[in-house]
């Protein structure tokens, strides 16, 4: 491909910033690039945040670059400030490994570790454990200046609390994965999300004054709502890529209902759509842009959990709105004792407690079959629950087969 893959991230809006733009532009316009991502295995799963830095990456894999995935092993034991006003909590090393283990499963959807720009994977566990502190501080710890490091964004919101000294590391560590990457296997780039900006810094500054050598960083874009709060909050929790923490229909019902003006901007982010397909779906401002959500959802789905579970999601939402057949709706097996419809919706997962069942009836937002529900006390009807099923519907967007064991 002779385009430049820098234009195609600015194109699909992923840059948000970088350093040393143009000779960083010129090195990815005529050679191969080893470039490296960081993943902290905080968790058993990646989640939409994670998305954006591994689509980038993806790009750039497509485009001829080397991709270098990067698990925390070590700085995960330390935990990362950034954006925190309360420390990390520790995790042990099989749990840590655990994750790591569980990314790289995830990840092999987007990127590819075989072939001729095949993605490495990297544990920084590997050269930090075993670091002896003392030429640690020598070789890096000279590098950096302390007036600099406390200026830093990604310590400002702990400071207020208090900024511990195991924390104060972390940005020397993560600029020395950096230098060690850069030795290792002639790594000069760094992409990441944008509240990496002030550590990715780091790195580059420690290259360019420790090796005299050229380094580079890339933050990508956060995903936003027309509010400027980050995306990928469900009513759940986080919009997890794992299927058991959520489900597959929940994943594509996210995207299915995302505000009309950030279509355009996740089917560039989140999928690898072509710009005219995408400006062409997006260009509407009535019910068209339905067509585009579906497409959306059906896509970013597809990517996460394969076509074939991103079908079967597209088939439940589609009989759950009416749009195809009754037996393709999400399904929900309850016990027959239950006997209240308050219970019924912390049964199926539609509401956290028993209090907050009886406000969603109360407020007139919950239906059985076609008869609305007003009563907090009421119980499902008889009829219906000896015919062993029905339709539960919770607002306009969740609607449930419910079948009675």
């Amino acid at each position: 491909m002779n385009k430049n893959v820098f234009d195609v991230l600015k194109e699909r809006g992923f840059i948000k910033q970088t350093i040393f733009e143009e000779e960083l532009y010129e090195l990815l316009g005529k050679e191969s690039v080893p470039f490296y991502i960081g993943f902290d295995p905080t968790a058993d799963s990646l989640h939409i945040g994670h998305y954006i830095p591994i689509m980038a990456m993806a790009w750039m894999q497509r485009y001829g670059h080397k991709p270098i995935a990067l698990f925390g092993g070590g700085t995960g034991m330390i935990g990362d400030p950034s954006g925190r006003s309360d420390m990390r909590q520790m995790m042990t090393i099989e749990t840590i490994n655990h994750n790591i283990e569980c990314f790289k499963k995830q990840m092999s959807r987007f990127i590819s570790f075989e072939g001729e720009n095949a993605a490495i994977i990297a544990n920084n566990a590997d050269w930090l454990l075993n670091l002896n502190y003392v030429n640690f501080l020598r070789e890096v710890g000279v590098y950096f200046s302390v007036n600099k490091m406390l200026t830093a964004e990604c310590f400002k919101q702990r400071m207020e609390k208090g900024l511990t000294f195991l924390e104060f590391n972390y940005m020397l560590m993560q600029g020395y994965d950096f230098l060690h990457l850069f030795k290792e296997y002639g790594c000069v780039l760094e992409v990441g999300g944008d509240d990496q900006w002030s550590n990715m810094l780091a790195g580059v500054d420690l290259i360019r004054r420790k090796e005299r050598k050229s380094a580079f960083c890339l933050t990508c874009t956060l995903l936003l709502n027309s509010e400027g709060k980050k995306m990928g909050k469900t009513q759940k929790g986080a919009l997890w890529l794992d299927e058991n923490k959520c489900s597959v229909y929940d994943f594509y019902q996210y995207f299915r209902n995302v505000e009309d003006v950030k279509v355009e901007e996740c089917m560039r982010l989140l999928t690898f759509m072509e710009m005219d397909e995408i400006k062409e779906l997006t260009k509407y401002n009535d019910e068209r842009m339905n067509l585009a959500k579906e497409r959306l959802a059906f896509e970013v789905t597809k990517l996460v959990h394969g076509e074939e579970k991103a079908l079967n999601a597209q088939k439940q939402a589609r009989a759950a709105f009416g749009g195809g057949s009754a037996e393709d709706m999400p399904t929900a097996e309850v016990s027959s004792d239950i006997a209240l419809v308050c219970d019924l919706l912390v049964a199926v997962g539609q509401a956290k407690s028993k209090g907050e069942a009886k406000r969603l009836i109360e407020g007139g937002g919950v239906s059985i079959d076609d008869g609305k529900i007003t009563n907090p006390f009421a119980e499902i009807p008889a009829e219906l629950k000896s015919k062993g099923e029905f339709v539960l519907h919770k607002g306009k967007k969740v609607h449930i087969k419910v079948v009675i064991k």
